[in-house]
């Protein structure tokens, strides 16, 4: 069993602001060491369900927020960008399952450090017409590759986008939100346990994938509303985007390609506005 984790920082153990999760944050180096606990908490649930392997991706903002040294040594680190696949990268249909570790909710939700990608500059995104974050667009993709989204961790308000999306999905709230910078922790040992027990148990239940080699793409129309019009003019010169209004621009395609599409689209907003993405 293989098994593959995305871990984003947002909706890790304790951080609640951006100072917790941006380099140069007066509390950026502890909350990387609590994203680390976090993940190996993950891993540890993973093995102890019988994977034989993880991989892990660090897919948070400049995606070098994970020490090496600090990784369970029985996963395998993909860190640093560009990365065509963003939080999926390495992600294939080799594996069994995937891990959402630290995840956070969409842009308008009452969630902690809630946002969609680009912290202010994406209002909002729907997939085939359904408003969609972070959490749905991976596990979308991850379906469209023939990987199941087994577990999901991050405050309440994500864990409830996940199983509005997917109630087969195992979430586990290390967080409760009380607004979008304020939360009640759990305290770290009791998370952490509750997020291997968590893993464990969604893998340990888990039934076994028939691999059968290249399934169809997957079609689907993903639609985002900018800030900024001058961002959503720019996208136009990108062949089958079409605009909805002067800020929102549509593009319809299979997925995962859909997926690495919007990862150009970031890029070129990035440019444009001089904010990376945030995710």
């Amino acid at each position: 069993m293989r098994i593959y984790v995305s871990a984003d920082m947002e909706g890790v153990t304790g951080l609640v602001d951006s100072d917790d999760v941006q380099p140069g944050g007066r509390d950026y180096e502890r909350g990387r060491s609590m994203m680390a606990e976090d993940v190996n908490a993950a891993v540890r649930g993973a093995l102890a369900a019988g994977a034989s392997a993880a991989l892990v991706n660090d897919a948070h903002g400049p995606m070098r927020n994970l020490l090496p040294e600090a990784l369970h040594p029985a996963a395998r680190l993909v860190r640093g960008k560009p990365k065509q696949m963003g939080m999926l990268e390495g992600l294939t249909g080799e594996y069994d399952a995937v891990v959402c570790v630290g995840y956070h909710a969409r842009a308008g939700a009452l969630g902690v450090l809630s946002h969609s990608f680009m912290g202010h500059e994406i209002e909002d995104m729907w997939l085939d017409g359904r408003p969609v974050g972070e959490i749905g667009l991976a596990h979308a993709t991850a379906a469209a590759l023939g990987v199941p989204v087994v577990t999901l961790t991050g405050d309440d308000a994500a864990c409830a986008e996940m199983t509005a999306w997917d109630a087969s999905v195992v979430t586990v709230p290390v967080k409760y939100a009380h607004d979008r910078f304020a939360a009640e922790l759990r305290p770290p040992r009791e998370a952490r346990k509750a997020i291997e027990e968590g893993v464990a148990r969604a893998l340990a239940e888990l039934p076994p994938r028939a691999r059968d080699g290249v399934r169809p793409a997957a079609e689907a129309t993903l639609t985002v509303r900018w800030q900024s019009a001058s961002v959503a003019a720019t996208l136009l010169g990108i062949p089958s985007v079409t605009a909805v209004d002067s800020r929102t621009v549509r593009a319809a395609g299979p997925l995962p390609a859909l997926y690495r599409l919007f990862g150009v689209w970031m890029r070129v907003a990035s440019a444009l506005t001089n904010q990376p993405p945030y995710c």
